[in-house]
């Protein structure tokens, strides 16, 4: 308790340290509250800009409130030009920690100096995040790396801080009785998951290998190499990637790159690692993203740090493409109906009034290219609506929300013209033919087909063995009373015709099920 006390200190003097009052003030436009403000502070002289203050204070309070920044950077529809582009800064400008720091916890992860361990390892930081740092090596056979040190004492200043927003979320809930629909401390708790599997960075570097395999062989994406003998909870070492940040937009078209097709690979990839996937990269802000201009990989997007994925299963992906593909139709009733179906909406929603609203929602951003719309502003519209009708936000969506606005800022940014309704609708299109037409059927059959393997050659044994315990019970009597054998035999025969039914109607299935695999097989080679 002492720790969150101190905690939470510490916020309140870094907050008026900065003047963070002061903008909040200035932005509610409340003059009265700023004089009040400025007598309560009268010791206090502001004389740096306001962006590059908030930018401090975030950077002063540590990882979370730099990863809120870094969201932030990327919404230059919702915030002021300055701030936006001061914020852009925490992508990869945050201080570095020394050097001897980064040394001795390679030497005490990997059980040796880095001298050892290298051909060669530069003292001097390339990147520094709000959780690690990154510096440039090279193998002893020559290979080129990037090899990323967690920054000490990380732990237990994010779980103060979590300490403290659980808290307050704990709070809200008790204030607000609205709030308990929003799921506050459900949201904090998810949010402490992906940061404390953030701060495992073997668990990155599964994720990185994960996502490499899923694009393997893509002319979309790439993912550098984990190097598993140089790999720790603590210390990871990756191929290294040469590119340009995908924010760097002039150094981009100076090389030839064509951004329009840029921003809609990257609308690709999106649904690409959501849909087919069901795991994808949730920390996509520009800071993570190079673009190669390398000959033979010219133009592929290159992925970064895997700190934070986000695992989508079956229920979600099929109720998040419903409504994608309701809303690019502008099946608004579809909409409507899923929620309810999914139980997301309470069961006595009334469809016709749910569907009124929806469409009032999302109906004035067909159309019109991507800027002149604003996720922001249809998420807090649709936020409205969903108070009106007790919709409950979702906890395990919280992170794909935040990476949809990840790609509508760094769609906006390579393409402003960028119509994503028609880019994403083909794909939603394709793959749910391929989930419920006879593609989708047969390569369920295919995985399916090891357990019926098993199960089939079993059901005549099972299916004798439930007759005959059903002849000597339940058929030894009829309405209460005895029966006699030729009844009995009579009730077998019957029996017997009605399993030799399900046995030809059986292998039927089977049969047709293995003549679709084959031919499936066949087709695709295997």
């Amino acid at each position: 308790m002492i720790l969150k006390f101190l905690r939470l200190l510490k916020i309140l003097a870094v907050a008026t340290k900065y003047g963070l009052d002061e903008i909040a003030v200035t932005s509610l436009h409340a003059p009265r509250t700023a004089r009040i403000m400025s007598t309560l502070f009268f010791w206090r002289r502001i004389t740096s800009p306001r962006a590059i203050r908030l930018r401090q204070a975030l950077e002063e309070l540590g990882p979370i409130f730099i990863k809120f920044g870094q969201v932030l950077s990327t919404r230059r529809d919702l915030m002021p030009q300055d701030i936006a582009d001061e914020l852009s800064l925490l992508q990869d400008r945050v201080p570095p920690f020394d050097s001897d720091l980064a040394i001795a916890q390679i030497t005490e992860a990997l059980g040796a100096h880095p001298e050892q361990l290298f051909g060669s390892f530069d003292r001097v930081p390339v990147a520094s995040a709000s959780i690690a740092q990154v510096h440039f090596a090279t193998l002893k056979n020559g290979t080129e790396v990037a090899v990323k040190v967690l920054r000490p004492g990380m732990r237990k200043t994010i779980d103060e801080d979590l300490a403290l927003m659980d808290m307050a979320a704990g709070l809200i809930e008790k204030v607000w009785a609205e709030s308990r629909r929003l799921k506050p401390r459900e949201v904090v708790a998810e949010f402490d998951k992906y940061l404390h599997d953030e701060l495992d960075l073997m668990r990155e570097a599964a994720n990185a290998s994960q996502l490499r395999r899923n694009f393997a062989g893509s002319n979309l994406l790439m993912v550098p190499e984990m190097y598993w003998d140089y790999c720790s909870s603590s210390v990871i070492v990756m191929e290294r990637m040469r590119g340009i940040p995908v924010s760097q937009i002039d150094r981009l078209a100076a090389e030839g790159v064509d951004l329009k097709k840029l921003s809609s690979d990257g609308v690709e990839i999106f649904f690409t690692q959501v849909f087919r996937d069901g795991f994808f990269h949730a920390d996509m802000h520009p800071g993570n993203i190079l673009v190669s201009v390398e000959k033979e990989t010219f133009g592929r997007y290159i992925a970064l740090d895997f700190g934070i994925v986000g695992t989508l299963n079956d229920f979600d992906k099929d109720y998040l493409s419903q409504n994608f593909l309701a809303f690019f139709r502008r099946d608004y009733k579809r909409v409507a109906e899923a929620h309810i179906e999914s139980g997301w909406a309470p069961r006595d929603t009334r469809v016709d009034e749910l569907e009124s609203a929806v469409r009032a929602c999302c109906e004035p951003i067909f159309d019109r290219p991507l800027k002149d719309i604003s996720f922001g502003q249809i998420l807090l519209r649709l936020f409205q609506t969903s108070r009106r009708f007790n919709v409950e936000v979702q906890p395990q969506l919280v992170l794909l929300q935040k990476t949809l606005l990840n790609i509508e800022g760094l769609g906006r940014q390579l393409d402003p013209e960028l119509d994503l309704w028609k880019t994403a609708k083909p794909y939603l299109e394709r793959w749910m033919s391929e989930q419920v037409g006879w593609q989708g059927m047969v390569e369920r059959l295919r995985a399916e087909a090891p357990r019926y393997a098993h199960i089939f050659p079993q059901l005549p044994r099972l299916l004798h063995q439930t007759l005959e315990r059903h002849a000597h019970s339940g058929m030894a009597t009829q309405n209460g009373h005895p029966v006699g054998n030729a009844d009995l035999m009579a009730a077998l025969l019957v029996e017997q015709r009605r399993t030799n039914r399900l046995l030809a109607f059986l292998g039927a299935v089977v049969v047709l099920a293995g003549s679709l695999v084959a031919g499936y097989v066949v087709l695709h080679g295997g």
